[in-house]
């Protein structure tokens, strides 16, 4: 049996090589991707943005940390898909315009994808009308909306009046999400729901589309 406190430590510390083998070494051992995500990759993911916030990680560590996650998921994906059930919907998501963090963006994305939508990934520091026109061309479901910054918390609010503004509200859901991040706030700001984590982003995302 592996140690998975190891999974959680390589993450942590962005170790990419121990990363992956102790994912490997996991997944030969018959242990559960979703086990490997919820109880080891997403609690190492949240310390790290609390890290961030504290000043103690940087830009450095987030890039070094988000690389050993990507490789982690990387090994789980194929799992993830073939447990995946037919298209749960299709998804638009990024970080807001002015942050250009997307760590926390990518893991939802990966298991939004693991989980069998179709996302349409449109990266950091997304104006709204760029929201506005992804969720036009590709007739999306929900919209995911990503900020690591207090102060780009604001922009979230501008996504929403965007999509209010081209008539599209009412044709999607939109889920919030990130360290600032509150469920007061994505109630003040009209939101449908806010994901505390990457897991509860993927469960909300299905209660939302179902």
């Amino acid at each position: 049996m592996p140690d998975l406190t190891k999974l959680y430590d390589a993450i942590l510390n962005g170790d990419n090589k121990t990363a992956v083998a102790v994912t490997k070494e996991a997944l030969a051992e018959g242990i559960a991707p979703m086990e490997l995500i919820t109880n080891y990759m997403s609690p190492a993911m949240d310390e790290v943005g609390r890290r961030f916030e504290r000043e103690e990680y940087f830009v450095p560590e987030l890039l070094l940390s988000g690389r050993a996650m990507k490789g982690a998921l990387q090994q789980l994906q194929p799992l993830l898909a073939a447990s995946g059930a037919e298209l749960a919907g299709r998804v638009v998501i990024g970080t807001v315009k002015g942050d250009l963090h997307d760590i926390g963006k990518n893991l939802v994305a990966s298991m939004l994808q693991g989980a069998g939508f179709e996302v349409i990934d449109l990266g950091a520091d997304v104006a709204p009308e760029k929201f506005v026109a992804a969720v036009q061309e590709n007739k999306a479901h929900l919209v995911c909306l990503s900020a690591l910054l207090t102060v780009t918390m604001p922009a979230m609010r501008d996504v929403v009046d965007a999509l209010k503004t081209a008539s599209l509200r009412d044709s999607v859901r939109i889920l919030v999400g990130g360290a600032p991040v509150t469920s007061e706030f994505a109630k003040e700001i009209g939101a449908d729901a806010y994901g505390e984590n990457a897991s509860v982003a993927v469960t909300l995302a299905r209660r939302l589309i179902a």
